[in-house]
């Protein structure tokens, strides 16, 4: 069978270098007892290397003719070829409930939405490793008080212990996308409890990096309606008068309980 197109509206950018390919497989490799959920493999670069591994391995692909491809070349995934669209994917169900470890060359422009997914799902990925573009990469991976530090960073550092593990040049694509990628692992961390309402905490997050040059005492005031403002004690606290780059995520948790406690008596007014 003929080669596949690489497909703008999808993405596509398929990875030509074998030994960065091989590197990127062997990176699943921190958790080797659970099975492997390969996203978007295209032609299968990486996955002649995973289906090497004695793991159970399962692909998902989006893209008819790469579905094919891989139906005609890799014979060894017979059954386990997922012809699906991974956003809307049910993960329970992949592998019967059971843990796995997520990998992939993710397409740019739905990482974040595959993290996010992954978040939602994190009781069942204990680890998750793969390509992004490298701007999304380092967001992910970065600090407090740094200029990349956002909602990425601490959503996902909440839960996952973040590695930047190496940059890929863009030359090693097929067709070579504009900018740089990189390789990163996530690894779930210690974390059971989060301390705080979840939900709230989202809200929290994205209002504060919402207006991220603002002080928090203007960035938080959507949280509250006009007709139950919160108390002026509520924003003269030292907290509000930091910017949201400025805060670890425990201080973003305890942020979110005084938050979640002015709301509830903003109600009883």
């Amino acid at each position: 069978m003929r080669q596949v197109r690489p497909k703008k509206n999808l993405g596509q950018h398929f990875l030509t270098d074998l030994s960065i390919a091989r590197r990127i497989a062997d990176t699943v490799d921190a958790y080797p007892d659970i099975p492997v959920l390969e996203v978007g493999p295209g032609m299968g670069v990486m996955t002649q290397y995973l289906v090497e591994k004695p793991r159970e391995l399962r692909v998902v692909e989006i893209d008819r003719e790469s579905v094919a491809y891989l139906n005609e070349n890799f014979p060894r995934l017979q059954g386990q070829i997922i012809g699906a669209d991974f956003l809307r994917m049910d993960l329970s169900e992949v592998f019967e409930g059971r843990e796995f470890v997520l990998t992939g060359n993710y397409p740019y422009d739905i990482s974040s939405q595959i993290f996010f997914k992954m978040l939602d799902n994190r009781h069942l990925i204990p680890c998750c490793t793969g390509m992004i573009q490298r701007e999304v990469a380092l967001r992910i991976a970065s600090e407090p008080c740094t200029k990349a530090y956002g909602i990425l960073s601490v959503m996902i550092q909440t839960w996952y212990d973040v590695e930047y593990l190496f940059t890929v040049d863009e030359t090693v694509f097929n067709p070579p996308p504009k900018v740089k990628s990189a390789v990163i692992r996530m690894t779930r961390n210690s974390r059971t409890e989060l301390g705080c309402d979840e939900s709230l905490f989202k809200r929290v997050v994205k209002s504060a990096f919402g207006q991220r040059r603002k002080m928090l005492r203007v960035s938080l005031k959507q949280l509250f309606s006009n007709s139950q403002p919160p108390s002026a004690d509520f924003f003269a606290s030292d907290i509000m008068t930091r910017r949201p780059e400025q805060l670890t995520i425990s201080e973003f948790i305890s942020l979110t309980n005084m938050v979640e406690n002015e709301l509830r008596i903003c109600e009883k007014q």
